[in-house]
């Protein structure tokens, strides 16, 4: 039970160290404002009590220090200044070192929490007989009279499940003067209805002391909110009356509006699920295949459950945007220190949910857009000066949702890509002959190519030419793609287009002689036939006219060389791909399927155009392909593949037809 808790300690205290950085960042643009002042003091204040609670001793000891600091500041006596905030930065980065070392990773250095603890002394004037003041005793307040505070203290009937002790509170209280309790023990009910894992004791409290009430609410400040807590002074009369908690008992620790569940269970809650899922396939087609209609009835129903609890359970693993994005101030705020430029992160749409699957593989990606937008894309504030720009920079994060996508976009208002620039520097790299005639975006896309880079200079953020290849790779292993725009002396817009889940997706599946394939139904736009006729209007280009428009279509027999009799009536399923409407020719379209997104194995792992398998209800398997990359595939075998002479063919009709209308096409 106790690592239980020194487990849920530590969890805790990552978000509260995170919700300290976001404090300390934003104090540092708005440094007059107390409640973030409040809001770094109440953090710091509950990653102290909770360690000592718990056996961290030295986390306790240390965050003890930092807290008399922003107690200062609380009162007055101390000032917010670019050191503080710098101190305030690297003493949480050793509390984040120390809790490593709880847990069973790298050591922190010792030398270095002295130091920032000295630091923090001489900052804030501390005496050194303050050395050995007690680390677990509230930061000393400013003296006044004593007085006589009438304390009313009932817990919220959980508090014990959520691993705090209310006696240690009482010690705290003690260290701040004389104390007498009594305690109340009506709530208690009959022993055929207790629950010894709830606290149904409350407790009233006389404290003489000379500290101001400011010091005993700090004392409950990581408990009050879910509390019965009224503070009551004598002489003068002062009351403080925190809202009341549901009377204690069973049913109230019942009304928790949430609860911590590992990563672990979650996954293996969605893994079941999609066990289930098949399973449920399986019914189904058994169902249809017996013609039983009682068998039939129960298949329904099973499926409409399953469907619901496959919802249920993805959404369970959803989370919001909003603490990967507000890392990124700490990283911008170095960043500007280091490279000696002034930029605003400008955060939206961080409510925005996303796989937690997903959300944990996007970090490296995000640092290095992040990254290049500080070192390449934002000129410092002289020559955004003198070109006519604002001296602070702007780097915008923002999220939002797109059928079943999540575009996540990474924008600055720096200096562009100069596209003759880059495709000069292509050229002397070797990547592009000095002939090749390419578009604009075509030039823009050769940045995310291995080894390149336009940095003549190798620094210590970038430079050398690995980080848009590895975003790129990043984006692709997580069966999403990247978009560029950028105007030149305006910025660069980078696009992240993910899917919401990697576990379960609503598909189509479709038949190719004797095998299956799943397309992702988000990207899936119609159905049409391909006749006999169309093949004639055709000329044997493959290309298909669909409502007016030419689009060109891979035949998915061809491209895997299946040795199949072709139907009279092919179907051509119409998809929506970074590249445009593409359309895949098959044998039949089956319907709607709910696919369990299987992994292929490390073997498979560079195959690209899947993106995993999937089991059928008759137990066969099926792949679900990419379509993105099954036409940036098939365009790049074009000039090879003996077949794909009539896709280029097809590509060259559509570019007419867009020239003869007046658009631009952009691949």
């Amino acid at each position: 039970m106790t690592d239980q808790y020194q487990q849920a300690f530590q969890e805790e205290a990552r978000e509260l160290l995170a919700e300290l950085e976001s404090a300390l960042l934003e104090l540092d643009q708005n440094r007059a404002d107390q409640d973030i002042v409040g809001r770094a003091f109440r953090a710091l204040h509950t990653i102290k009590g909770s360690g000592a609670m718990f056996g961290f001793d030295a986390i306790a000891s240390f965050t003890h220090h930092l807290e008399n600091a922003f107690d200062h500041l609380r009162t007055g006596q101390l000032a917010v200044t670019t050191d503080l905030i710098r101190l305030a930065l690297a003493a949480g980065d050793q509390i984040k070192a120390m809790l490593e070392e709880a847990a069973g990773h790298a050591a922190a250095d010792p030398g270095r929490s002295e130091e920032i603890l000295a630091a923090v002394k001489k900052l804030t004037g501390a005496e050194s007989r303050q050395k050995e003041a007690a680390p677990l005793r509230p930061a000393e307040p400013e003296l006044g009279p004593e007085r006589e505070w009438r304390i009313r203290f009932r817990p919220a009937p959980d508090i014990l499940l959520k691993g705090t002790n209310p006696l240690l509170l009482l010690g705290e209280l003690r260290a701040l003067g004389e104390l007498r309790a009594s305690v109340d023990t009506a709530a208690i009910p009959p022993l055929a209805d207790l629950d010894p894992e709830l606290c149904y004791l409350a407790w009233n409290l006389v404290l003489t002391t000379t500290g101001p009430r400011e010091a005993i609410r700090d004392v409950f400040i990581f408990v009050e909110d879910d509390s019965e807590l009224s503070i009551e002074a004598r002489e003068p009369a002062a009351v403080a009356i925190r809202k009341p908690a549901e009377p204690g008992g069973p049913k109230a620790a019942a009304g928790a509006a949430s609860i911590r569940v590992s990563a672990d269970k979650l996954d293996q809650l969605v893994n079941l699920v999609g066990e289930l899922v098949t399973v449920q396939a399986r019914l189904s087609d058994a169902s249809a295949r017996l013609n039983d209609a009682d068998l039939a009835e129960v298949a329904q129903a099973v499926e409409r459950l399953t469907s619901e609890l496959r919802e249920n359970s993805m959404s369970v693993r959803m989370l919001p945007l909003r603490t990967t994005f507000e890392r990124f101030r700490r990283l911008v705020h170095d960043l500007g220190a280091e490279l000696g430029k002034d930029v605003d992160l400008v955060i939206e749409g961080a409510d925005t949910e996303l796989d937690k699957t997903v959300i944990d593989q996007l970090n490296d990606p995000l640092v290095h857009l992040i990254r290049n937008s500080m070192d390449h894309g934002i000129e410092p504030p002289a020559a955004r000066l003198a070109a006519g720009k604002p001296g602070r920079a702007v780097l915008q994060l923002s999220a939002l949702h797109s059928g079943a996508n999540v575009l996540i976009r990474v924008k600055d208002d720096g200096r562009g890509l100069n596209a003759e620039a880059v495709r000069a520097r292509a050229i002397e790299q070797g990547l592009i002959d000095s002939s090749a005639r390419l578009t604009e975006q075509e030039i823009f896309s050769l940045i995310l190519e291995p080894g390149f880079s336009t940095a003549r200079e190798i620094t210590d953020v970038s430079g050398r030419g690995v980080g848009m290849d590895v975003v790129r790779r990043s984006v692709e292993a997580l069966h999403g793609s990247l978009e560029l725009a950028s105007q030149l002396g305006a910025g660069l817009t980078v696009t992240l287009r993910l899917p919401l889940t990697l576990a379960i997706i609503d598909g189509l599946l479709v038949r190719v002689g004797d095998a299956h394939f799943v397309l992702p139904l988000a990207n899936s736009l119609e159905c049409v036939e391909l006749t006999a006729h169309d093949l004639a209007e055709a000329h044997g280009n493959h290309i298909a006219y669909v409502r007016g428009e030419v689009i060109p279509y891979v035949r998915l027999s061809e491209y895997f060389r299946m040795q199949t009799p072709r139907p009279e009536r092919e179907q051509i399923m119409v998809v929506e791909t970074e590249y445009g409407r593409y359309g895949f020719v098959v044998d039949q379209v089956l319907g709607d399927h709910q696919t369990v997104i299987k992994n292929l194995g490390k073997a498979y792992r560079d195959v690209q155009i899947v993106s995993g398998a999937t089991i059928l209800g008759n137990g066969t398997v099926a792949l679900i392909l990419d379509p993105h990359r099954l036409v940036q595939n098939a365009i790049q075998n074009a000039a090879q593949d003996q077949r794909g002479r009539r896709l280029t063919t097809g590509l060259e009709h559509k570019v007419q037809q867009f020239h003869r209308s007046g658009n631009e096409l952009v691949l």
